[in-house]
């Protein structure tokens, strides 16, 4: 396809932001917060910083100016489709999306819509190799039946991976309650019926439908728990449990929650008790032997969109920073040593985690059954190991350019006690072209995005999300090339060791890459393998 057909390709219809509450009323699912049932959930204070947060990507994806990067050719549908929904044709697809999860998690702090981008990419893989196993279309028609329904109706897809779990040292059917997991309970000609418990779901409340995915390995004897399928968010049987999304209505010691006020993402248990599925809404059920390549896919992925989700969140706090630094006496930090270097260093932390998503992108391969393109997965893994652990310290580096008086300021009542304010708005002003209001309004914004009980859910969500720093590692070691490395050395040396399959350290090879169409080839460039293989004497 030509590039000026890709243009004309017509679109799916797309919501807007007010389109998406309006099709949440006609929701009614059985959601509780704080012990208390939500009879709306668009509604209710607790869950408007969330709300505000999805209705803004719907919003984000009808601007022309960022179609590009909002939006997606799919050509297998010949449509034009809402990027967060968007199975990936080519490493650009993947350059796009980061772009665009950056951009998003710039205004909301997390754009919680691309985890459906990923689960769906991953799920493309993993029904792809089902049907190579057993010879069908049958699991990849479904998806992309599915697929079809999600993009013809601009759908918001919770993500419905992680289990409770139990007994972290036992298998899923070596629990002594079975529903630590979710499992299929019956099934007859019409469906399945599922039963189990999801520990983490992102935006629960507030999305249309729940993709139920494993979270993990699984044997023959925990086929029942080896299950993925699409549940609508109000079916009978589902029961969702859920956190208060961002800081809605809190009267703060210093101040309105100026960011998580507004923005903000809730996370939930969802229980599920005899929940009906119909075939067409299953994906595969019992396939125990092909459950660890949904989770493996899906979490390279998702990492890759973490990396971007927390480079959006590194920019709130680089230009809060720069505002503290001015706002504090110093027009330009770069000439103050003890300012340039942490703000170099936040850069530093940034750009450099970001950077790997940028290579997983450029090093994307497309996948050998559904031709989607995934993620490099060491360059994927150690950017989100990077931001997993560097949260810490961008945290730290805003505070120390900002000064304690984040979290020393006066409460805000102050500001309008005939008593002080006037004393404290002539004292606490430091520079005299920033207003006091200006530099105290930078100043509780950090507040809010580091030193608060917000600061701190953005910390573990940046370190557990998408997994444990212990198995990105994994992930790293398992694909990390280190064979070539060693037989690199082992040239140098004149060793003249001949390869041995079985040796453990050199089992893991690869040979350099080029572009497919070779460097100065228009277009995107695709990385491949390249034919041949450098030997010894080489």
């Amino acid at each position: 396809m030509t590039e000026p057909d890709r243009c004309v390709l017509p679109r799916v219809p797309l919501m807007s932001g007010e389109a998406y509450r309006e099709s949440l009323r006609r929701l009614k699912p059985r959601v509780f917060v704080d012990g208390r049932q939500i009879d709306s959930v668009v509604d209710a204070p607790e869950l408007a910083p969330g709300v505000n947060a999805l209705a803004y990507t719907y919003d984000f994806a009808l601007r022309e100016e960022l179609a590009p990067i909002a939006l997606a050719n799919q050509t297998s549908r010949a449509k034009v489709v809402p990027r967060m929904l968007h199975v990936n044709e080519a490493a650009g697809d993947l350059l796009n999306k980061l772009e665009a999860v950056r951009v998003l998690c710039q205004e909301t702090g997390c754009a919680q819509r691309y985890l459906a981008h990923d689960a769906l990419n991953g799920l493309a893989q993993a029904t792809g190799a089902i049907d190579d196993a057993s010879g069908t279309r049958e699991a990849g028609d479904r998806f992309r039946a599915y697929l079809a329904h999600a993009q013809d109706h601009d759908l918001a897809i919770g993500i419905a991976m992680t289990d409770a779990k139990g007994d972290r040292t036992r298998k899923p059917h070596e629990q002594p309650v079975q529903d630590a997991y979710v499992h299929v309970v019956r099934q007859d000609g019409k469906g399945i019926w599922i039963s189990g418990a999801k520990a983490i779901v992102t935006g629960a409340p507030y999305m249309h439908e729940l993709l139920v995915m494993p979270s993990r390995n699984m044997g023959p004897q925990d086929a029942a728990f080896a299950v993925c399928c699409a549940v609508a968010v109000d079916a009978p049987g589902v029961t969702i449990v859920s956190r208060v999304a961002g800081r809605p209505g809190e009267k703060l010691e210093h101040g309105a929650a100026l960011f998580s006020r507004k923005y903000g993402q809730s996370t939930a248990v969802v229980l599920f008790e005899e929940v009906f599925v119909p075939w067409e809404r299953v994906f595969y059920a019992g396939d125990w032997e092909h459950s660890h390549i949904l989770t493996y896919s899906y979490a390279t992925h998702h990492r890759h969109s973490c990396i971007a989700a927390r480079a959006g969140f590194g920019d709130l706090l680089i230009g809060a920073g720069a505002l503290m630094c001015e706002a504090n006496g110093f027009d330009d930090p770069g000439k103050v040593s003890s300012l340039r270097e942490p703000m170099v260093e936040l850069i530093k932390i940034v750009e450099g985690f970001y950077a790997c998503g940028v290579a997983a992108s450029v090093y994307a391969a497309p996948d050998k059954y559904s031709k989607t393109f995934m993620p490099e997965p060491v360059f994927a893994n150690i950017g989100k190991l990077l931001l997993a652990t560097q949260i810490y310290d961008m945290h730290r580096l805003a505070h120390e350019v900002s000064g304690g008086l984040i979290v020393a300021l006066p409460g805000p009542d102050e500001d309008h006690n005939p008593a002080t304010s006037a004393s404290l708005s002539e004292v606490l002003r430091a520079n005299p072209s920033v207003p006091y209001d200006k530099r105290i309004e930078a100043a509780r914004l950090i507040e809010d995005l580091t030193a608060s009980y917000q600061g701190g859910w953005y910390s573990l969500i940046s370190l557990h999300g998408g997994g444990s720093p212990a198995a990105m590692k994994q992930e790293i070691w398992r694909n990390y090339p280190v064979g070539s490395k060693v037989e690199l050395v082992e040239r140098l040396l004149e060793r003249g060791v001949l390869h041995d399959p079985n040796r453990p350290i050199t089992q893991n090879r690869e040979p350099g890459k080029c572009c497919d169409n070779g460097c100065s080839a228009p277009g995107q460039a695709i990385m491949a393998p390249l034919t041949v293989q450098r030997t010894r004497g080489d």
